[in-house]
């Protein structure tokens, strides 16, 4: 793959060799950073979706609706 602006990052060599070691045979390592960075935004994603901290059971939210709404 061909990308149309380049840049100069500094990792160290223990990084390079780990990028190196999960990549595929043809890979660059803007191919491997572009597929870590793929997996890492549906992880977010997927926590964001998932995330029930400020949630609550839909029998307490039929609770809280009776009361609320009393007749």
């Amino acid at each position: 793959m061909i990308y149309s602006m380049a840049t100069t990052i500094s990792i160290s060599n223990e990084m390079k060799t780990k990028l190196k070691n999960i990549g595929r045979a043809g890979d660059s390592y803007e191919d491997i950073i572009r597929r870590m960075y793929e997996i890492a935004r549906k992880k977010i994603l997927f926590a964001y979706l998932y995330d029930t901290s400020n949630s609550i059971t839909i029998d307490e939210a039929i609770t809280q609706a009776k009361e609320k709404w009393r007749k």
